[in-house]
């Protein structure tokens, strides 16, 4: 089996207060969950507001009023088409989100970022499914050996193809939480943009599975921030990106955050030298924007056993062929 048999595809779909998920949009998704329920138009409308007003407070250099930009977000959503054995099946794989940024001083758009959020039916099967089997089989193991490597080829794979390069000139950043179950430490550098850097000498399972994917990962606490954010790239993060692009991705994924994790993101108080995380802090503010976590935490594993069942299971040979290939 060869890289030729598996092709990509791209769609893509405005985020914004008319947004409805589509029927084979993952429901875990940050965006997805957002545009669900009596309250879906509000939820939306307030969500880009925050992200607006935050991209402002960074880009604030020849923006008197605080009013200069709007952040539009578009969900990139990719499917693989699988040619083996005849057939021409197609998987939905991964959806990330891509920023553009209206400039209302000069009248015109300025690329953002792609990736900010990261989404994936494989790694809600790795984490949801594998996992959670491997542990109940072998409570006292650590993770199982080749665990997350069919996910990161397949996603360093879907880089490298044309339908990547035809739509995307950088290669994408993803920003996430950090672990509530590891600790972070401040270091003296700072950046004008992604604030102070924290360093974590005890990589968490997230790091971990990112790195087969071919990315690092660094912490940055932005300007007027309370937790760092994790930020997983290929290229320099620092050197690579220009401070708008990197104004979007913090805009974006800290809204998305302050509404999913307000016990670490909206806290009352910002992260010390030493900071570790917890979900069970109780100084915090509550956005306006309801929020379900519970059924999301439940939603990922019944899209991780649809996976198994659509994906993994049907082309576990071919899957398995193909990604030790790559190690090769």
């Amino acid at each position: 089996m060869t890289d030729s048999a598996f092709t990509f595809s791209i769609k893509t779909t405005a985020f914004d207060e008319n947004y409805r998920p589509a029927e084979n949009t993952r429901v875990t998704t940050n965006f997805a969950n957002l545009a669900r329920g009596e309250c879906r138009k509000e939820n939306l409308r307030n969500t880009l507001r925050m992200i607006d007003n935050r991209f402002n407070s960074l880009a604030d250099w020849d923006n008197p009023t605080g009013e200069r930009y709007s952040v539009e977000l578009k969900i990139i959503s990719v499917e693989m088409n699988i040619g083996a054995a005849g057939k021409n099946d197609s998987f939905p794989l991964i959806e990330m989100l891509q920023t553009r940024i209206f400039d209302g001083k000069n009248k015109g758009y300025i690329d953002g970022i792609v990736g900010n959020n990261f989404s994936s039916y494989v790694r809600d099967y790795d984490f949801s499914v594998l996992l959670q089997k491997h542990f109940k089989n072998h409570p006292n193991s650590c993770v199982p050996e080749g665990f997350g490597d069919l996910h990161g080829n397949l996603f360093k794979l879907f880089l490298d193809s044309d339908a990547y390069r035809d739509n995307f000139r950088k290669r994408p950043v993803i920003c996430l939480s950090v672990s509530s179950s590891k600790t972070y430490y401040r270091t003296g550098n700072e950046h004008p943009l992604l604030g102070i850097e924290y360093r974590n000498d005890d990589v968490s399972s997230t790091d971990q599975y990112f790195a087969k994917m071919g990315m690092k990962t660094r912490y940055f606490m932005p300007r007027n921030s309370v937790a760092p954010l994790a930020f997983y790239h290929i290229d320099d993060l620092l050197s690579d990106y220009t401070n708008l692009e990197l104004a979007s991705t913090i805009s974006t994924m800290e809204t998305f955050q302050k509404i999913y994790r307000p016990e670490i993101y909206n806290a009352n108080s910002a992260a010390a030298e030493q900071y570790k995380p917890s979900l069970n802090y109780h100084d915090y503010s509550l956005t306006r924007i309801v929020y379900d976590r519970e059924e999301r935490s439940r939603l990922a594993i019944e899209q991780g056993k649809f996976a198994e069942e659509h994906f993994i299971k049907p082309y576990q040979a071919i899957l398995d062929q193909w990604s030790a290939s790559c190690a090769v």
